[in-house]
């Protein structure tokens, strides 16, 4: 069935397009990242499938639901990939850089996907979007893994939890921007390189010197 095939437009499931949730998840998640949630409308999104609106609303409701729905698609995997990284680091001794890395790893590893990209992007913005709706995704997505890597740093570095806390909102501002795809990193190097070419080792260095700035070996 191809989008024409949805017309003419008519509210309801159309038949055989088990896969419509997540096209429109898909197409939603480029369009939250190109032009944020309040410069998106359920009708741009519709008419980008080439779908009837009535069908987003029938699967999501509204646009709060929507963006919900987008955000916490990746955003539990990206946290359920920590917990198993962390997890997998609980049976051996583990370092502040395999720490950082088992944390970044999982959202840095999106880059390779075009529809990952648009996350990340997404993701970078979120501080923009209306607050109570970036918070409560935050705090539904993150704060478990958020909560137990804290934990974690706590024990490796002996800094108080403030500090730590302090310390991974650092971390997380450098890497999402890092990937976000709207850092100048083509600009600034004016020649052919790629600018991502070795971006996520660089980045977990980069976190890791952070996490143990400081810090006087005992």
């Amino acid at each position: 069935m191809t989008r024409a095939d949805l017309k003419p437009r008519k509210p309801g499931r159309p038949e055989g397009q088990t896969n419509l949730s997540s096209d429109i998840l898909d197409v939603a998640e480029v369009m939250f990242a190109e032009q944020g949630f309040a410069g998106t409308t359920l009708r741009q999104v519709a008419d980008r499938l080439g779908v009837n609106p009535a069908m987003i609303a029938y699967y999501f409701q509204n646009k709060d639901n929507l963006f919900r729905s987008v955000f916490t698609r990746r955003g539990h995997a990206i946290s359920a990939g920590r917990m198993e990284r962390l997890a997998a680091l609980a049976g051996r001794p583990y370092g502040v850089e395999d720490l950082v890395r088992a944390f970044i790893e999982p959202a840095a590893e999106l880059y390779d996907d075009v529809q990952g990209r648009a996350f990340l992007k997404l993701h970078a913005r979120l501080h923009m979007e209306p607050e109570e709706l970036s918070f409560e995704l935050r705090r539904v997505v993150h704060n478990e893994s958020t909560h137990a890597y804290a934990a974690a740093f706590v024990r490796l570095l002996g800094l108080p939890e403030r500090e730590v806390y302090q310390r991974m909102s650092l971390l997380i501002g450098a890497y999402l921007y890092a990937f976000s795809g709207t850092s100048r990193l083509g600009e600034l190097m004016g020649d052919d390189t790629d600018p991502m070419k070795g971006l996520l080792p660089a980045t977990i260095a980069f976190g890791t010197a952070g996490m143990v700035a400081g810090i006087t070996p005992s």
